[in-house]
């Protein structure tokens, strides 16, 4: 990269991308699309008014084979938290240089690349969204929709320690469990009550038994709250936990013993309810994913190194459409979402090169 590529990346780590700074994301999406429709890119908005705009970038379209490029605009930090930029020999530091201003910078700069090369870009797409970093929760029914339409897709979160791409990601859930019971004095009246606080144990428990962790899949009763006072036998309880797992088998028994464990009551009259639900589905590994890594180590000469992170990012929401998906196509950084964060300036020459060739080969019709 020059340094007029560090001045532009400099530029949209600067603005502040907090997932619920609307204005900053919108900004930051602003500057990308105009720097994608000098590639001869058109822009489909679709417009948000709590968060940023989500942003699908579409190139021209032939037959054959489509790939996407997904990225997300938003970040960790409220604004006047974490706002700088600067640079060493080595590093790049500032927010969402590795997640992920640098990954969506990465593809921008392979693009170009192609671009020169060929005075076009056909069956490339980028999608960028708004809303990751806090779970996806509107952007993912969008993605699921738009993944059918492709063959492949290239995710630009941080690469791995040793430039490695992802081929999984665990699946995780958010739940919440609500319980009534019946409130008493615990001096006067114990035998009137339903403790509320006494089936939330009960129920913590037979979660937590659900953990197996041979198989990666565990289940964390993150907070518990409940009860009124000493004096008084709780007339509610509330549970928040986690389910994250490797395989789909596994998701489904965890799902349906949830079920069993809100559905029976230990403390005769206490009554529970669950809501909550699979935030992002599991990224598993695929014969089509390989054949995608195959092409890449026959046509670029390379044995792509790859690895499975417990982490979820917006790839779980393409791969559970069927598409061919990798991820971890950034630049090697660490310190994310703390203000040490920070990107190898060798990774993203490396990073640029390699998504360039692949993209060439692409453009040829070999992948």
């Amino acid at each position: 990269m020059s340094k007029q590529n560090f001045d532009e990346l400099q530029k949209i780590i600067e603005i502040n991308s907090w997932t619920k700074n609307k204005e900053g994301v919108d900004k930051n999406g602003e500057i990308f699309a105009y720097w994608m429709q000098e590639l001869g890119y058109t822009l489909t908005r679709y417009p948000r008014e709590e968060i940023g705009d989500h942003l699908h970038l579409i190139s021209s379209h032939r037959e054959g084979k489509k790939l996407l490029l997904l990225g997300h605009l938003d970040t960790v930090f409220p604004p006047n938290t974490f706002e700088d930029f600067r640079e060493d020999e080595e590093w790049i530091y500032g927010p969402g240089v590795c997640d992920m201003k640098g990954g969506n910078y990465v593809a921008l700069e392979a693009l170009r690349n192609a671009y020169r090369a060929y005075g076009e870009i056909h069956n490339i797409d980028f999608l960028l969204v708004s809303d990751e970093e806090t779970g996806s929760d509107d952007s993912k029914h969008l993605s699921a929709k738009l993944a059918k339409d492709y063959d492949y897709c290239m995710v630009f979160e941080a690469a791995g320690f040793h430039d490695e791409v992802v081929i999984g990601r665990k699946g995780v859930g958010t739940f919440f469990i609500d319980i009534e019971g019946i409130a008493a004095h615990a001096g006067n009246h114990y035998s009137d009550g339903a403790d509320a606080n006494l089936e939330a144990a009960h129920k913590l428990s037979q979660l937590v038994a659900l953990t197996d962790l041979q198989k990666q899949t565990t289940v964390n009763v993150g907070k518990l709250s409940g009860g009124i006072g000493a004096n008084t036998i709780s007339p509610k309880a509330h549970l928040t936990f986690e389910l994250r797992y490797t395989h789909t088998e596994e998701r489904d028994r965890v799902l349906k013993a949830i079920d069993e464990i809100v559905a029976h009551s230990h403390v005769e009259g206490t009554e529970s309810t669950l809501s909550g639900g699979i935030q992002r589905d599991v990224m598993q590994p695929s014969p089509e994913q390989q054949t995608f890594i195959d092409h890449i180590n026959s046509l670029c000469n390379i044995q792509l190194p790859t690895e499975k992170r417990g982490g979820v990012s917006d790839a779980n929401v393409i791969s559970s459409q069927g598409v061919a998906t990798l991820d971890g196509w950034g630049p090697y950084g660490d310190g994310d979402h703390t203000v040490h964060e920070r990107a190898s300036k060798k990774s993203f020459h490396e990073r640029i090169d390699l998504v360039t060739e692949i993209l060439t080969h692409f453009l040829e019709g070999k992948i």
